[in-house]
């Protein structure tokens, strides 16, 4: 496997078993990934929240079960926001979105499984345009994934931000009347789930992106002011982690093309 790109500003976040442990109920609010009792497993989340991707993921690969958490997360951040050849990013969604249908089958009350392949799957079809995902049947894929984790784990804020996305992308991509009929999605349902992401997290920096572009996806440029409120607001939030971090960067490189 090629080496990764490294995280830019390793360094700025020093976790260890006993910090994370300290500070995670912040560090998961918005995944409501229960806290590991085995500090091998803390030391893999640990090198994740460093901002260690490629390590986070070898350790969790090592550990399997919930190691697989763990890999399937750092591996998905990563791709989502490192990695530039676009074939690689492609790759890298399949490759935890396969790993965490493993999970499933092997444990399908994971809540974290069945969210980390709607995620995976989910940004696999924004590369290669949600137009073509649908008529794959991806989008089924994604949205039965975050409805089962809401059904599992009510207080997931990032699976109510996610199917909140899917809604707003397919009514942008398709329409209102083919997103309802065909696909199940409602402008009212993907507005309701992005603001009830946000009650359950509210410091959380990618929920007010999404939310933010949700907005005008669904309403149009009559919510650019309120959209660029919540890049301002994403932008100006102290990040607890790395990939809070990179959620920040962009937020302000949004502002600043703007």
């Amino acid at each position: 496997m090629p080496k990764w790109t490294a995280f830019s500003q390793l360094g700025e976040f020093s976790f260890d078993v006993a910090s994370v442990r300290q500070h995670w109920q912040r560090l998961h609010q918005g995944d409501a990934e229960p806290l590991p009792t085995d500090d091998a497993l803390l030391a893999a989340w640990a090198l994740f929240h460093n901002g260690e991707f490629e390590r986070a993921t070898e350790a969790g690969l090592r550990l399997g079960g919930p190691g697989l958490t763990v890999a399937n997360k750092a591996t998905c951040i990563y791709a989502n926001y490192l990695e530039k050849k676009e074939k690689a990013k492609l790759d890298l969604f399949l490759e935890a979105a396969e790993r965490a249908e493993q999970q499933i089958e092997a444990d399908p009350a994971c809540v974290n499984a069945w969210y980390w392949k709607a995620y995976a799957l989910g940004r696999y079809s924004q590369g290669i345009s949600v137009a073509k995902a649908l008529a794959q049947g991806l989008g089924g894929q994604v949205k039965e994934s975050l409805e089962r984790v809401i059904r599992l784990q009510p207080h997931h804020a990032d699976a109510h931000i996610a199917l909140g996305t899917f809604h707003a992308e397919v009514i942008d991509k398709v329409g209102t009347l083919i997103g309802s009929m065909t696909y199940g999605a409602k402008k009212e349902v993907g507005l309701r789930l992005f603001q009830e992401g946000l009650r359950l997290h509210p410091r959380s920096a990618i929920g007010m992106i999404e939310y933010a572009n949700g907005q005008v996806m669904l309403d149009g440029d009559r919510r650019m002011p309120e959209a660029t409120r919540l890049y301002e607001l994403a932008a100006a939030s102290t990040p607890a982690d790395a990939t809070e971090r990179l959620d920040v960067h962009m937020a302000r490189a949004e502002l600043n093309d703007d």
